[in-house]
């Protein structure tokens, strides 16, 4: 059950993220957060998804990095989806690395096609939580792996006004829930061993950074591609983001969790 709007990251809020946080990546940290998120697991020789590719730097990383053998990133949206093609072939990797668009809806992909489901900051935009964990756990093979990093909120009440501001700045179809949501609705699709990892610390340092670099050495590079409105716009919306970030109300947050062998 995934869902989110048509076209809301194209190719100007790509060209935008990607001068943030590096070629083919539309979400922070780079491969070092990707490399956090699925620390202690193997990959080496599994069938990896990425729920969410985006531009499709993370995809071809669990290839390049962790030793995925084929990794097929999905995403509802055509621009990412086309871009993330472009990077794989220039990189020689389109032999094990394929990418699919589908409408928000089921996952296009048979019962039990992975070893692996993988996905960074992409649920957000999936209101029906419980619907999608129960896809993931459709397409894992039993004994399965899922591990995501994800942007919540640090609770299920009525967001506060800051955190209203926030969503209404970035523009962007937010369903947050918290991470106590999430797990439960991992519970309830079936996976064992479920674990939650806070990463609000992180990243709220990392944020302040980000708009340190915004407003300094990037303002002029980067408005010279997307343009100096489009730049200032973000600025704004960074810095009611870190209101949020320092309050603790926004919590990026890891999850794993297992698909039962029996």
């Amino acid at each position: 059950m995934i869902e989110t709007a048509d076209a809301e990251y194209d190719d100007t809020a790509i060209r935008f993220l990607e001068a943030l946080w590096g070629d083919g990546y539309l979400s922070p940290g780079g491969p070092e957060e990707v490399d956090r998120v699925v620390e202690g697991l193997s990959l080496e020789g599994k069938t990896v998804l990425d729920i969410g590719c985006g531009s499709g730097g993370i995809t071809l990383h669990l290839v390049e990095r962790h030793g995925a053998a084929r990794a097929t990133g999905f995403d509802v949206e055509q621009p990412v989806i086309e871009a993330a093609r472009r990077r794989a072939a220039g990189r020689g990797l389109s032999d094990r690395a394929s990418f699919v668009q589908a409408p928000p809806g089921a996952l296009p992909f048979a019962d039990r096609s992975f070893d692996a489901v993988f996905s960074k900051d992409a649920l957000l935009h999936v209101p029906d939580k419980d619907g999608v964990f129960a896809e993931i756990f459709r397409v894992l093979k039993p004994g399965g792996v899922f591990a995501a990093s994800n942007w919540m909120i640090g609770h299920d009440s009525e967001p506060s006004p800051e955190m209203k501001a926030y969503i209404a700045a970035e523009g962007l179809s937010f369903a947050m829930a918290s991470p106590a949501r999430y797990a439960q609705a991992m519970r309830n699709a079936g996976f064992a061993d479920v674990t939650v990892r806070d990463r609000n610390p992180w990243y709220r340092e990392v944020a302040r950074g980000e708009l340190e670099r915004l407003k300094g050495p990037l303002y002029t590079p980067v408005a010279a591609v997307v343009g100096a409105a489009y730049v200032d716009k973000n600025i704004r919306t960074w810095e009611a983001m870190q209101k949020v970030l320092d309050s603790g109300e926004h919590r990026p947050t890891h999850l794993r969790g297992w698909k039962p062998v029996g």
